[in-house]
C-alpha cells in the first residue's frame, strides 16, 4: 500500500519521521505556501493537484491505497474536497483535527466568524497584531484606521497591501517570553489569531493573557464529516489499523 500525507502542519511532521523512521510506504504533499519547508523524510510533492479531477487522476496513477490529512484546520476546501473523493474511490480517509483552543483564566477573547468582523470590536488607534497569515490579509481592509502588522514565515515579495500595515518576518516556534517582549515592543493592543489549536502556537495567548491584551479568535470553518483524529499517537494508530 502507500498512503498519501496531506502535510504541512507540526503533526505532519511528526508523523512523517514516524513514517520514515519505519520505513512505511508513503508520500507527502504540501500545498507550497511555504518557500523553504523543512523537509518531511518522505518522498514529498509539492503544489496543487489541478483541481478534483488531477486529484482523481494522481490517487489513481500513483496507486495510493489511504490518504491522512494532517492540513491546517482552516485549509478545509482541500479536506472537504479529499474527504469526498476519498469517499467515492472507496479510499480510507481520516483527518488529524487537533483540539481547539479554549479561553482560560484572565484571556480577553471574541470569537469571530469573519476576517472583517474584526472592525466592529476593534478601536481606531490599536495596533493590531495579525497572526493569520498573508493568505487572507486583504479581509482586514477595513481596519484601515490602525495600524497592522501581520507576521509571515517568507520574507514578502510584495508590499503590504495597505499604507497602514507592515509585515514582520519569523519563523516558528516562538517561546512565550520571545511572544511577550515582542508584544511589549511593538505596543500591541490586539492580536487576531485564527483558532487553529496546538501547543506552539499557543504561546502567543499565553503571552497576550499575561500582558492584558485582547484576543481576536476566528472561529473554524465546516470541516469534513469524516472519521477523525486528535493526535499524532492516534494518527499513528489508524495507519497501523489498515
Amino acid at each position: 500500500m502507500t498512503l498519501l500525507l496531506l502535510a504541512g502542519t507540526t503533526e505532519a511532521q511528526q508523523i512523517a519521521k514516524a513514517l520514515s523512521d519505519r520505513g512505511f510506504p508513503a508520500v507527502a504533499s504540501l500545498a507550497g505556501a511555504t518557500r523553504a519547508p523543512r523537509a518531511t523524510g518522505l518522498n514529498t510533492r509539492t503544489g496543487g493537484f489541478g483541481g478534483a479531477d488531477g486529484f482523481r487522476a494522481y490517487l489513481r496513477t500513483e496507486g495510493i491505497s489511504a490518504v491522512l490529512d494532517a492540513t491546517h484546520p482552516f485549509a478545509h476546501r482541500i479536506s472537504n474536497r479529499t474527504a469526498d473523493i476519498c469517499a467515492e474511490q472507496n479510499i480510507p480517509y481520516c483527518q488529524l483535527l487537533r483540539p481547539e483552543w479554549i479561553a482560560e483564566a484572565g484571556d480577553d477573547w471574541t470569537f469571530l466568524n469573519r476576517e472583517d468582523e474584526a472592525a466592529k470590536h476593534i478601536a481606531p488607534g490599536s495596533t493590531v497584531f495579525l497572526a493569520t497569515g498573508r493568505q487572507t490579509l486583504d479581509r482586514f481592509a477595513n481596519l484601515s484606521n490602525c495600524r497592522l502588522i501581520c507576521r509571515q514565515i517568507d520574507p514578502p515579495d510584495r508590499p503590504f497591501p495597505f499604507p497602514n500595515g507592515e509585515f514582520l518576518v519569523g519563523r516558528p516556534p516562538f517561546s512565550i517570553s520571545e511572544e511577550r517582549e515582542l508584544f511589549k515592543r511593538l505596543g500591541v493592543d490586539w492580536v487576531v489569531v485564527k483558532n487553529a489549536g496546538g501547543e506552539a502556537p499557543r504561546s502567543k495567548l499565553i503571552a497576550a493573557r499575561e500582558l492584558g491584551i485582547k484576543v481576536a479568535v476566528i472561529n473554524r470553518p465546516p470541516q469534513p464529516p469524516a472519521p477523525k483524529v486528535a493526535t499524532v499517537a492516534e494518527a499513528l494508530a489508524w495507519i497501523e489499523a489498515l
